[in-house]
């Protein structure tokens, strides 16, 4: 009898707020559950199950490989279901996003599991944005991530969530509180930067609100030749479009002070981008993404305090951050 080996660092199928997943990650469970699936009807058997993230008590996704088929992900979340996840991927399959008139995607949905909780997709083929930012193609890569955003924000998908600039701003303060509370030294700063942050959304112009990814940025769009695919819609809400650009951009950038030590190292990217932007969704939405950028750079503050490797750049991000807003004050 063959062994499928199961690799879970993590300890996910001991999580009690994801009870579902010591049944997904149980190799003769998920094979019996994986072939009542019709999508997966011609695949042949399962070779091995790996956690790939796992945020405990939140959500997990696993990686199951299936001979003759090929890798596909299922992903778990706590208090749902996975149809939700699986409905706006068939959504937004359905509203033109199988890439074949432009190459632009979501990866194919391939059902439910009721048992574990969890929606299956296809792999999606390519390399993160980020490794091509600095590559010759990169700025070329530059109008057609604005194209994505901007094809996402007309899809006419409708989510059952919003987002705005109040819960952007309770977000902000809770995560900066625990900067301050672990770093005293930087509590005044840190007041200073939040109310800062207050009074730039606060002069935000009113937006119209369309379904956003909300978390996009450039591991969120896998490239592949001239094919992009949008993966990761747990956040996906009703809210600003530019916020979509602005947390791209703010990404961007913190990669670019972290790798080069300079803020400014992708700023021919960035402005391509920002420009098809605006000549997409117009010259207001346009004008709006720098708000949305300082504010995605004060987050980054908190972001860097949470792994070994970015706390030396705490304090570089806190003074970018400071900067990004005094110039959208201007």
């Amino acid at each position: 009898m063959v062994t499928i080996p199961v690799f879970d660092p993590t300890g996910a199928a001991c999580d009690p707020a994801l009870p579902t997943l010591s049944l997904a990650l149980d190799p003769d469970v998920a094979e019996l559950e994986l072939r009542r699936l019709p999508a997966l009807a011609a695949a042949r058997r399962l070779s091995s199950i790996r956690v790939v993230r796992h945020k405990p008590g939140r959500r997990c996704l696993v990686a199951y490989a299936l001979g003759g088929f090929g890798t596909v992900y299922g992903k778990t979340q706590r208090r749902r279901y996975g149809k939700s996840g699986h409905r706006l991927l068939a959504a937004l399959r359905a509203a033109g996003f199988d890439g074949a008139r432009d190459g632009i995607a979501v990866p194919e949905p391939l059902g439910v599991v009721g048992s574990f909780r969890m929606w299956l997709q296809r792999e999606a083929r390519g390399v993160g944005a980020g490794d091509l930012h600095d590559d010759p193609a990169g700025q070329r890569l530059a109008p057609r991530i604005a194209e994505a955003a901007h094809k996402l924000h007309r899809a006419g998908v409708e989510p059952d969530r919003r987002h705005g600039v109040a819960d952007e701003l309770r977000i902000l303060e809770e995560c900066l509180g625990l900067v301050a509370a672990a770093q005293p030294r930087l509590a005044p700063r840190i007041e200073r930067l939040l109310a800062a942050c207050g009074r730039a959304a606060g002069r935000l112009p009113a937006a119209r609100h369309c379904g956003i990814h909300r978390d996009f940025y450039p591991d969120q769009v896998l490239v592949d030749g001239d094919r992009l695919t949008i993966v990761d819609f747990d956040l996906f809400c009703l809210g600003d479009p530019a916020l979509d650009v602005g947390n791209y951009v703010g990404h961007v950038t913190e990669h670019a002070l972290r790798t080069r030590g300079d803020a400014e190292a992708f700023a021919p990217f960035e402005h391509e981008l920002e420009e098809r932007f605006g000549e997409l969704a117009g010259p207001a939405a346009r004008e709006r993404v720098p708000t949305w950028t300082a504010l995605t750079l004060a987050r980054h503050v908190y972001l860097s305090t949470r792994f070994d490797d970015r706390c030396p750049m705490t304090e570089p991000l806190l003074e970018l951050a400071e900067e990004r807003l005094r110039k959208v004050a201007a």
